[in-house]
Order: C-alpha cells, then sequence, then structure tokens
C-alpha cells in the first residue's frame, strides 16, 4: 500500500490542521503516527477502514478526530485546539492484516513521506 499524506503546516496554539492520507489500496487499519525532534515516534491515532472504529492516544483525545472516506481511499487526522507539543512530522501508515496492536509501529508495514506540523507559542 502507497501512502501520500499532506496538510501539514504552520500555526499558531489553539489552531486547527487537517492532515489526509491517501492510500494506493487498502489496508485493515491506518494509523497516524508523529515525531517530535529528538523522541520516538508515538502513535497518535488509528481508525479500522470497514468499521470505522476509531482509537486515539490520550493526549489528542478530546482536540483530535480521524475518519475516512471509503470513496476517495482517503484516511482524515482532524486537529484541534492544537499545543506546540504536537509539533513534529506525522506519518500515516497501512497495516494490512489488523491487529489489536494498532498502537504500535511494528504492526504497520507501510509508511507515507511524513508531513511537518508546527505549532507555534
Amino acid at each position: 500500500v502507497q501512502l501520500q499524506a499532506s496538510g501539514g503546516g504552520l500555526v499558531q496554539s489553539g489552531g486547527s490542521l487537517r492532515l489526509s492520507c491517501v492510500a494506493s489500496g487498502r489496508a485493515y487499519t491506518l494509523g497516524w503516527f508523529r515525531q517530535a525532534p529528538g523522541k520516538a515516534r508515538e502513535f497518535v491515532a488509528a481508525i479500522v477502514w470497514r468499521s470505522g472504529r476509531s482509537y486515539l492516544a490520550d493526549s489528542v483525545k478530546g482536540r483530535f478526530t480521524i475518519s475516512r472516506d471509503n470513496t476517495k481511499n482517503t484516511v482524515f487526522l482532524q486537529m484541534n485546539s492544537l499545543k506546540p507539543e504536537d509539533t513534529g512530522v506525522y506519518y500515516c501508515a497501512a497495516d494490512r492484516a489488523g491487529s489489536s496492536f494498532y498502537y504500535e509501529m511494528f504492526e504497520y508495514e507501510d509508511w507515507g513521506q511524513g508531513t511537518q506540523v508546527t505549532v507555534s507559542s
């Protein structure tokens, strides 16, 4: 599965951005991860393609929403009330087989190129 992420940018604290990830094929789960400078990549959100069941990291609950558009093979990450600590490169990833470990990087076989999100204070 090839993945193309877009939608990143520079925004002030409290602002919003919507990231998109277009997938060339179908996967069981699509996830978003992020990596801040000098830190490990971490789970942000995931969505099961068929059912739409979604999962969010505790740090983004109440602020971020993940959704998908089956007709466009696209997953969205709506990010509201952004904070400086949300800054990082955001990657979308595809898990072809599905697993309960949706928050683990090793479950995802395919990765997009990443899109930079910068939140200024």
